[in-house]
């Protein structure tokens, strides 16, 4: 009955850690007073000495942030970021389609260098900086006219297709967050 018991224990074990991921292999040694533990490694199963798999040791149960990931390499093909804007409805002279480029900052874009710094502060690695408003966001009920603008091209690497307006207190903050990319409000 023992060995029947241990034999079912041993299987068990065994399932559970083939069901770890590659993401918790490594040791916990950032732990404030917890010595280095081996984890279980997807390459085989752990020995029976040290503790293995998803336990109360690991990094996420002390509350221990692991580090960001960090953005690759400029690559030089990269290096020339470049958007096209076209904005309608704006008035004052601001309507039309410009292009921006940004390091080094140019085009035809009437604020290019403040436009190229002002995207340079917003963008956060793992975040979209042309992100829609999400769909279960509350927004005001306030219109900040008939303003309209499509921005398109390549921005961090990555490609832009984002349109905006002024429908929502939502969507003119995220306008307003983009100022002097796209041209600020008219009275």
């Amino acid at each position: 009955m023992l060995r029947r018991l241990l034999l079912t224990a041993a299987v068990s074990a065994t399932a559970a850690l083939s069901t770890v991921s590659s993401a918790t292999a490594g040791t916990v040694s950032d732990v404030p007073g917890v010595f280095p533990v081996p984890m279980a490694s997807p390459a085989g199963p752990p020995s029976l000495l040290f503790p293995a798999g998803p336990s109360s040791l690991s990094a996420a149960a002390y509350g221990v942030a692991l580090p960001a990931l960090m953005p690759p390499p400029a690559r030089p093909e990269d290096s020339t970021d470049r958007l096209t804007v076209t904005v309608h409805d704006v008035g004052g002279g601001a309507d039309g389609t410009f292009e921006l480029e940004c390091h080094p900052a140019g085009g035809g874009h009437p604020h290019a260098a403040e436009a190229c710094d002002r995207l340079d502060r917003m963008t956060t690695w793992g975040k979209d900086t042309f992100a829609p408003v999400p769909p279960d966001t509350l927004c005001t009920m306030q219109y900040g006219g008939p303003a309209t603008a499509h921005v398109t091209g390549t921005w961090a690497g990555r490609p832009v297709d984002a349109r905006y307006d002024r429908s929502n207190g939502c969507e003119i903050s995220r306008w307003n967050a983009l100022v002097p990319l796209l041209p600020g409000a008219r009275p």
